[in-house]
């Protein structure tokens, strides 16, 4: 009997040997009564991650039509085009908006007024795509002039994780700031798992930003970053402690990450942890654990570290 028909013959096994019965019954009485963990006990509407990836496809289309949108734009069709799929998009996203502010407003918030609120913000989001696009110009020519290896712009666009992760952090961001964290999150993740690197969306990057390489970078919440940085593959810019209150419950929101001043340029596998600051125009270098701030125009070398 071959493999196929072997497992074509366990489907036909009767499900009621299997005891589904009492297995369905069991979770049901784990997820709504032993350990309900539904917030705030009955919200079922959550933002589609799926959705939430289509939003991020039509948006990068709309940023950059003829690479991530379709090849055969021209003069006369490329603003229909992008009309067109921004309509779609944000008609999409205005919905994820409105089911991720479920958990943000208050409980007994009128659903009308949750579905204005979504509006706004999504109309909001809308109008902040033109200085978004300059601020993503700017990261673009950032990785071309900054790696050697890049041979033209559509390289850096259609290759590059550090470009995706970046084009879908300022769009994070901005969601962010006006008022919608879960969805922010949501896409923050969805990055992740697209190119490896992990930048919280609350963190404040500047202009002219390149990460090169990128796998295993991590940017904390609280991290701000100032203009024509560049970090390289495995950098962490993380907290060194978490503090907690007298019930021992994590503090949350407190500004624990690094402040990473203009110009500084941060080699692979460095490890920068605390609300410490690295001055303007500084180097650190590959592998070095840095828990301390330093000054404008520094070089931290691994062997500095160790004489330290």
């Amino acid at each position: 009997m071959s493999i196929r028909n072997s497992f074509e013959q366990q489907a036909l096994i009767d499900s009621s040997n299997l005891g589904l019965d009492a297995v369905v019954a069991g979770l049901r009485v784990s997820r709504e009564v032993t350990n309900k963990i539904r917030h705030r006990g009955d919200i079922r509407e959550l933002p589609s991650r799926d959705a939430l990836a289509e939003v991020l496809q039509g948006l990068s289309a709309a940023l950059f039509p003829t690479h991530y949108g379709r090849t055969d734009l021209n003069d006369e069709t490329i603003d229909y085009f992008v009309g067109n799929t921004l309509s779609f998009t944000l008609h999409i996203l205005a919905e994820q908006v409105r089911r991720g502010l479920l958990f943000v407003l208050e409980e007994n918030t009128p659903e009308a007024d949750v579905s204005r609120q979504a509006a706004e913000i999504t109309r909001r989001f809308a109008a902040s795509l033109p200085d978004i696009r300059d601020v993503l110009a700017s990261d673009i020519l950032a990785a071309f002039s900054g790696d050697p290896a890049a041979t033209s712009i559509s390289e850096i666009l259609l290759c590059y994780p550090g470009t995706t992760a970046i084009i879908y952090h300022r769009l994070a961001h901005a969601l962010h700031r006006l008022g919608s964290p879960l969805l922010a999150r949501l896409i923050a993740d969805i990055a992740h798992s697209v190119t490896g690197i992990d930048i919280h969306p609350a963190a404040q990057i500047g202009g002219s930003f390149f990460i090169d390489h990128g796998t295993g970078v991590v940017i904390g919440e609280t991290t701000i970053i100032g203009e024509r940085v560049r970090l390289y593959q495995a950098v962490t810019l993380g907290a060194k402690r978490f503090p907690t209150d007298e019930d021992g419950s994590l503090i949350k929101g407190n500004e624990r990450h690094p402040i990473v001043e203009d110009d500084v340029v941060i080699y692979a596998g460095a490890t920068v942890l605390g609300r410490v600051t690295i001055g303007k125009g500084s180097t650190i270098g590959g592998n070095v654990w840095l828990t301390r701030s330093v000054a404008a125009g520094s070089n931290v070398s691994q062997a500095q570290m160790r004489n330290d």
